[in-house]
């Protein structure tokens, strides 16, 4: 029999093995380079890093439009606006003089458009200010210039001594809307990735067998999070990101990485087993396995391609927040890898633990689906099916600061106002009217139909007289809400107004009428994804099925692919909108009754599994590549490593799960979400979904027409060094060497 050829050093793998090599025999250098990297990025960071912000204002959207003819005509009432609400035991007319010092101090700040004071003007006017009955609590409104994501940290240090002389008084002062935003600590997830962290600590012992062989994935994965954490923090300066931007990098990072990992030291054990040296070792591994890492990952890094296809900058930034921690986590994994690798040699056995299996034992869970696939199949469909349910009934909303912690200061303003004002108090909506076009002598009658249509509103508490801008050419006034921000029945009020009352208040004329702030602006940013997202659903199910043919060149085989990533994300969805949005778990996870669904939760959770199930069925098929059959049916188990994959979806499900911790419910839902989705795709899908499809379809899994086939061109796949033979199983018959047992 004749040698294998040597492999050829221009092919990806030589070039592979050449990095895994050189990083083995020279660790030290590698390791310092990563650890000076590591310290000149944390401290540009902490220098000149941005800060992260939630944008939901969409260009060309009906609140952005309206927020701008208010702001060109009448300054002082356009920009954001935030809330300082005063509370004290005694009228808050008894320190009258404070406030309006308080107001003047607001008013000079540079960030600051206007400051209206909560007590009333005076008496020789109709208005009155924000206040209760009992004067005890009142508010002001403050105007800012810019948007929330280009405000600096010294607009709350300009407000807090504006503040001073009144919380010196005992005067309570709590900061909401805008204000309450830049005031809430930055999230504190701490709890999760350390619970993650020991979670994924336990089954690598488990799978691993030595202590050196499980620390070295979790520490390369920590030190890729924190480097690409760094590198987010430097781009922000430059980009906007969203508050959930550094949570969606870390649950990332943390899980390809130690998965990348993972896979890296199974193959680099095998290697050193058969008496390969150390260095040698790393660079077989990096060349074989690092492969399926570049694969795995560049299929979660086209998954999250598809964020961008909605047209939301918001969308945008969480996407490339992700990709950054993937592009992280897998150099972290070729290069830091192979380093500790080289760096430790055959000390990685040692600090050996007990196992409760070996790692090369195969599943019996897919042989058995195989030999039996129309019960494991129907039982998987129904499993799906049942879980996806509550998917139909998913509404896409936007949480309020209610939702925070009681510990911040937005939610403790939040309380104040519902309860002192009603919960619309939160997010009240502002209503103009752009008469620009319409001529001098008709603009009263236009305002006198204005206003008998704006005195009656259903689903209103109040709503302010309207009032004419400086140049008389636009009215405002503003709408209070009956139900609180998150409610169904404000974003149904806020798109009755858009659509049918305020074209009623103009109708005739030559004017227009919108509805902006804040509320109004979530409720476009939301309406906008939820029509978006059965288009970024169906490019994400077509890009699992491009990627699963380019493998396997099998046109059924890639429907499967597509069919089970489309019924995996189906639902995990279902599970969120269950806990969440029917409130079955949120008491639980620290969530007071049923709250909607946060808009960008469905579409960056469809995103993120459909990347990391896109990998695990390119991984668990890229086996069966090699020896595509010819004449005899596919094996039904194409998982060379069975414990390997079991172990590394138990880690990336265990790091998601320990986000259900953090402060934000957003990064809850997609914590549980995730979760939910790996584990459904490592168990109900692997297990049993697709032997038993692939046991039904036989050789017709591999059906390629044939000008798919001289489209998409054969290439051997194979590794850098032949497989290690297996031994036969017991209900096998032995064949002759080379030669497949019929």
């Amino acid at each position: 029999m004749s040698s294998p050829k040597a492999p050829d050093r221009r092919r990806p793998e030589g070039a592979l093995r050449r990095l895994g090599e050189w990083c083995a025999r020279h660790a030290v250098v590698v390791v310092v380079l990563w650890l000076v990297g590591l310290a000149a990025v944390q401290v540009l960071q902490r220098t000149c890093g941005g800060r992260y912000a939630d944008d939901f204002w969409l260009p060309g959207a009906q609140s952005t439009v309206g927020r701008a003819v208010l702001t060109a005509h009448h300054p002082t009432a356009g920009g954001d606006a935030g809330q300082l609400v005063l509370h004290t035991d005694r009228p808050l007319t008894e320190v009258a003089g404070r406030i309006a010092n308080a107001r003047a101090a607001l008013a000079r700040l540079p960030a600051v458009r206007s400051a209206q004071s909560p007590l009333p003007p005076p008496p020789n006017t109709a208005r009155t200010g924000p206040l209760t009955a009992d004067g005890r609590t009142g508010y002001f409104t403050v105007r800012l210039r810019d948007r929330p994501a280009d405000l600096g940290t010294d607009v709350l240090a300009g407000v807090d001594r504006a503040m001073a002389p009144l919380r010196a008084a005992g005067v309570r002062v709590e900061y909401g809307g805008v204000l309450g935003d830049l005031a809430r600590p930055a999230g504190d997830d701490r709890p999760g990735e350390l619970v993650g962290c020991a979670v994924a600590l336990l089954v690598l012992l488990a799978g691993c067998g030595s202590v050196l062989a499980a620390g070295v994935p979790l520490l390369t994965a920590l030190i890729g999070v924190v480097g690409g954490l760094g590198c987010l923090g430097l781009l922000g300066a430059a980009f906007p990101f969203a508050t959930v931007s550094p949570a969606v990098a870390t649950m990332l990072g943390l899980g390809v990485g130690i998965d990348a990992a993972l896979f890296l030291i199974a193959r680099h054990r095998q290697y050193l087993a058969d008496g390969a040296p150390a260095a040698v070792a790393a660079g077989r591994a990096v060349a074989s396995s690092g492969r399926t890492v570049l694969r795995c990952g560049g299929a979660v890094l086209l998954a999250l391609a598809g964020l961008p296809l909605a047209g939301i900058g918001f969308l945008t930034g969480v996407g490339v927040a992700a990709a950054l921690a993937v592009v992280t986590a897998v150099l972290t994994a070729l290069t830091l890898v192979p380093a500790l690798l080289g760096l430790l040699g055959r000390r990685i056995e040692r600090f050996r633990v007990p196992r409760p299996g070996a790692a090369g034992v195969r599943a019996p869970g897919p042989r058995r689906a195989a030999r039996h696939p129309w019960p494991y199949l129907v039982g998987a469909v129904l499993v799906l099916a049942v879980l996806t349910v509550p998917a139909w009934s998913l509404r896409p909303g936007h949480l309020d600061e209610g939702a925070d912690p009681p510990s911040s200061t937005g939610r403790r303003a939040h309380d104040l106002l519902a309860a002192a004002f009603g919960p619309g108090a939160n997010g009240p909506l502002t209503l103009v009217i752009d008469r620009t076009a319409v001529p001098e002598a008709d603009r009263p009658a236009l305002a006198d139909q204005a206003r008998r249509v704006l005195g009656r509103i259903p689903g209103t508490a109040a709503v302010t007289p309207l009032r004419p801008s400086p140049d008389g050419a636009v009215l405002s006034a503003t709408a209070q809400p009956l139900t609180a921000p998150q409610d169904a029945a404000t974003t149904t009020l806020t798109r009755r107004l858009r659509d049918s009352v305020l074209p009623r208040a103009v109708r005739g004329y030559e004017a227009h009428g919108y509805v902006t702030g804040a509320t109004a602006a979530r409720v476009d940013f939301v309406a906008l994804l939820a029509a978006r997202l059965p288009l970024i659903i169906v490019a994400l199910v077509g890009l699992a099925f491009l990627n699963v043919l380019l493998l396997c060149r099998g046109v059924l085989i890639a429907v499967q692919a597509a069919v089970c990533t489309g019924l995996t994300l189906a639902a995990s969805v279902g599970v969120v909108v269950a806990v969440f949005q029917w409130g079955w778990g949120g008491p639980a996870l620290g969530v007071a009754g049923p709250v909607p669904v946060e808009g960008h939760v469905p579409v960056t959770l469809c995103a993120v599994l459909a990347g990391v199930g896109t990998g695990s069925a390119l991984l668990a098929l890229s086996p069966v590549r090699p020896r595509r059959p010819r004449h005899a049916d596919p094996p039904q188990d194409p998982s060379p490593a069975p414990a390997v994959l079991a172990g590394a979806a138990l880690v990336t499900a265990g790091v998601f799960a320990a986000f259900v911790l953090s402060d934000d419910v957003a990064v809850r839902m997609l914590g549980l979400g995730l979760a939910v989705g790996v584990l459904l795709d490592a168990t109900v899908v692997r297990l049993a979904l697709v032997p038993a499809l692939l046991a039904l379809l036989g050789r017709r899994a591999w059906w390629t027409p044939w000008w798919l086939a001289r489209a998409v061109p054969a290439r051997a796949p194979g590794p850098v060094d032949p497989p290690r033979p297996e031994p036969p199983r017991p209900e096998e018959p032995v064949g002759q060497p080379g030669v497949p047992p019929r």
